[in-house]
Order: structure tokens, then sequence, then C-alpha cells
């Protein structure tokens, strides 16, 4: 079977996980089985996030440090395409787990057709906005000409990718709901692939620049898009063999109850994506203030910690799935085990992926940009810094979300994130641009308003190594709380898939 496959990544997670077991923190069984649902999404997560991170740098070498502030501007926009695909993912994991564990198979299928339903009826305008105004988009953001007209030209095409960017979030929660990680990567982790090489041609062959990085994304979540359809309708799939269950698309989507249980469970979900997506808009605009070279650094910044927050995907996923599949079969207590252990085994994993980003954090940077000159070199590395402290926190927040989001109880992952950062680090990053407020003689321009009595001595960046901790300790802090309530536990009740009556 090619999930027995090894690999460092697996072999790595593993003997993590039997360490763990060793000293009595998580029991063995469940560690392996965590352990095996969950690497195939963090392999899914390094590929996609390279895949980031190469663009940038591709961006970055031919055409400077304009370009990454242009297409930094930019990805706030289409991770649009994560927040509204997310949201309604949330939703399609916790019913397809829940009907896979009670073998429900045929609501199964239902919550597949009406998640991608609602995917396509709700990222489809958004495509329409992105096409028509890109450049006042992207102008809300800064105002460096060149960045702006970069960024535009990216978001106009990368919009059209949108819908299919949200259909592939479908396809892989699906598998994952089923206990099935290894399809997903197999092809999620392929149309990165594919989309890398896609940019290095269009980028540097065909001299397409920002535009031919947004058509290799495109392309690459069409291709996706295709492979999942067709091996859910079919059963199987090449190179990966039989699958589960396979779905019928002749079914009906506009299922009442199930668009209805889609909604209520995901519309926190996609709250919660939105608030980080929505964050990063007045991010970037507080950011812009210290100019593009710092733009620059803290998008490449940004792009590292996407690829050390990698293992959240797997067990912020194993924990929808497993701690799901578990209160199917009514077993409340054994979720609760999986969800706490997987909480611990994931801290230990982000530990070990921020050490290994401390030590190279200098290297990295260097590999985007040919000219040295035209980025703030202490600037980035600082930042990863910042960000290698701040991500442990994610082991916390990410399991005790996917627990709860297992059971429906998806609404304080949304607060927790709102509060992080709305309420913490967004003030703080403006306070790092504008200075930190203290009685004196003066005026001070505070979000547009003078405030006579005061003054502000500036402490700049500093700000935004701080707003990387904001960021992940309050949502870690309230999201683990709501677990140890066991109120998702009461809730999940109400999602739970009626009994299969006895053939007795």
């Amino acid at each position: 079977m090619p999930r027995s496959i090894p690999n460092p990544i697996r072999s790595c997670i593993l003997w993590i996980g039997v360490a763990l077991a060793g000293i009595g923190l998580v029991d063995p069984d469940r560690a392996r089985r965590t352990a095996d649902l969950a690497w195939p999404r963090i392999v899914t997560g390094l590929a996609r996030m390279s895949k980031s991170a190469v663009d940038v740098a591709m961006v970055g070498v031919a055409l400077g440090s304009a370009a990454i502030a242009g297409v930094g501007f930019a990805s706030p926009f289409w991770g649009l395409a994560f927040t509204v695909g997310g949201g309604v993912a949330g939703g399609t994991i916790a019913l397809v787990s829940q009907r896979y564990g009670a073998e429900a198979y045929e609501g199964l299928g239902q919550a597949v057709r009406s998640s991608a339903l609602l995917v396509i009826v709700l990222s489809v305008p958004i495509t329409v906005v992105f096409w028509r105004y890109p450049a006042e988009l992207i102008s809300l953001l800064g105002s460096d000409p060149a960045a702006i007209e970069y960024g535009a030209t990216y978001l106009r095409i990368v919009g059209l990718g949108i819908p299919f960017a949200g259909l592939n979030l479908i396809g892989s929660r699906t598998f994952v709901g089923m206990d099935d990680a290894w399809t997903p990567m197999v092809v999620r982790a392929g149309g990165a692939v594919a989309n890398i090489v896609l940019n290095a041609v269009l980028i540097f062959g065909f001299d397409m620049g920002v535009g031919g990085a947004a058509l290799g994304t495109v392309l690459s979540n069409v291709v996706v898009t295709a492979a999942f359809a067709a091996g859910l309708v079919s059963g199987r799939l090449p190179g990966v063999g039989t699958l589960p269950v396979s779905v019928d698309p002749l079914g009906g989507y506009l299922h009442r109850e199930t668009i209805w249980d889609l909604t209520t469970i995901g519309l926190p979900v996609m709250g919660t994506k939105l608030v980080w997506t929505a964050a990063e808009f007045p991010m970037l605009a507080i950011v812009a203030i210290f100019g593009s070279e710092t733009v620059a650094a803290y998008v490449i910044a940004r792009r590292i910690w996407g690829l050390m927050n990698t293992p959240g995907w797997g067990f912020g996923l194993a924990a929808s799935s497993l701690v799901g599949q578990e209160l199917g079969t009514g077993d409340e207590r054994r979720a609760e085990q999986y969800g706490r252990e997987i909480v611990r085994f994931a801290i230990a994993v982000y530990i070990v992926s921020a050490l290994v980003v401390l030590v190279l954090a200098e290297p990295i940077v260097l590999a985007f940009t040919n000219d040295p000159t035209e980025l703030s070199i202490p600037t980035a590395v600082s930042l990863i810094y910042a960000a290698c402290g701040a991500v442990t926190l994610q082991g916390i927040y990410t399991g005790a979300a996917g627990a709860l989001k297992a059971s429906g109880d998806t609404r304080w992952p949304f607060y927790s994130q709102l509060l992080g950062m709305f309420g913490l680090a967004i003030p703080i990053a403006y306070l790092g641009a504008a200075g930190l407020a203290v009685p004196s003689p003066g005026t001070v321009p505070l979000l547009g308003v003078a405030i006579p009595g005061v003054s502000i001595p500036a402490f700049g960046v500093a700000g935004l190594y701080l707003a990387f901790l904001a960021e992940t300790a309050i949502p870690a802090v309230i999201n683990y709380y709501r677990f140890t309530t066991g109120r998702w536990k009461v809730i999940s009740r109400g999602y739970r898939p009626e009994p299969t009556p006895s053939d007795d």
C-alpha cells in the first residue's frame, strides 16, 4: 500500500509520538493513529506553503522587493478563497467524519454535494470583483505605484482560481473525514509541485513576471479540482487505488437540512478564517508605513511562518476527524482523550519545527533576493525569530480548535481569533508604527484622531514582533479553555446522525 511508504516527515512525527508515549503524555496507539492521519496533511501543507514561498522568491529574484510587496498586498485578497472554502469545508469535515463513523454513507454524499454548491455560490462573485477592480483594491493597502501595479496584475489573474481553490478544500476535507489523509496529500502536493514548475516556466521562460506566478496558481488549482472530482465520482484514483466511498454526482445538491448544518457549523469557521484574512489588510497597511523594504521583509517572514505552521494543518484536521469519528459512535470519553493528546503531540512537533527555522533564518532570507541591498535582511531575520517564538502556541490553538470543530462547536475559535487579531495584534503593530503613547505635551495622530497632550516615542519594528505573539497566545488560551469545559460534547449531540437500525 502506498500509505506505508516510509518518508522522513512521517518518521520524525512518529519518533516524537513514541517519545511522548514513553513519558506517558500520549497513548501509543492513539499517537500512531494520529501521526498516520496527520503526516500526509503536513506534507501537503509543506508542499503548498513551499510553493507560496518559492513564488515570492521567484518574483523577488526576477523583479525585486517592489514585486514582493505587490504580491504581498494581493495575498489577503487571494486568502478569501480559503476563507470561503475553508469555512464551508469546516462543516464538511464535521458532517463527513460523523457520518463515516456511523456508516451513514448516503448522508455523506449529500454533505459533499451541498458543500460544493455552497462554495461555488459564495466564491464566483468574489472572482468577478477581483477581475474588475484589482488596482483599486490593491491601492487600499499601499501607495507605492510599482507595488500597486504588480499587485493588481497578480490579483486580476489569480482571482480566477478562487472557486477552484474552494472546491479543493471540500475535496481534501472529505477524504480526511473518511480517515484518508493520503489521497489529498498526493493530489494537493502534486498540484503544488506542478504550480512551482509552471511558475518557473511562466516567470522566467515566458517572462510573464507576477502574471506568470498568478496564472500558474490558477492552472494548478484547476488540475487539483479535476483530480478530486474524478476520484470522488469513480471511487478510485490512478496511483492511489480504491477510495473509501464514492459520491454520486447526479444526486441532489440543494438539501435544506444539510445546507443548514453546513451553514451553522461553517459560518463560525468562515468567521474565524475571515478574521485572519481581514486582519491582514490593516496589518499590511500598517507595515507599509515602514516602506516597501519592510513590507517585503514582512511578507517573507509570513511565508516562513506559513511553513512552520504546517503541523497545524495535520494535527488540526486529525483532531477534527478522529474526535468526530468517536463522537459519531457516541464515545465521548475517547473523543476527549484524542483531543487532549493531539494538543500535546502538536506542541512537541511545533517546537521542533521552530528550532529548525531558528537556526537557518538568515540563509532562508537570502534565498528571496539576488540583491541583498534591496531588502532589509536584519529586519526579515528578526521577524522570523519572533515568528519562531510565537508559532509554538499554535499547537494548542490548532489541536483544541480541531476538536471543537469536530463537534460543531465552532464559535469559540472564531471569538478567540477575533480577539487575538483585532484586540491585540493589530493595535500593537500600529503602536509599533506610530509609537507608544505616554503623557507629555503635544499631539499625536492615532488612527486618524489627534490626541492633545501626548507624544509617541516610536518603538518601530518591535511592534511587529509582539504582534506575532499576540495573535497566537490569546486564541491558544481561549480555545483550550473551551475544550476543557466539555461543553462541545453536548453541542455535538445535535449534529450526530441517527443510529442505523439493526438488522435483527
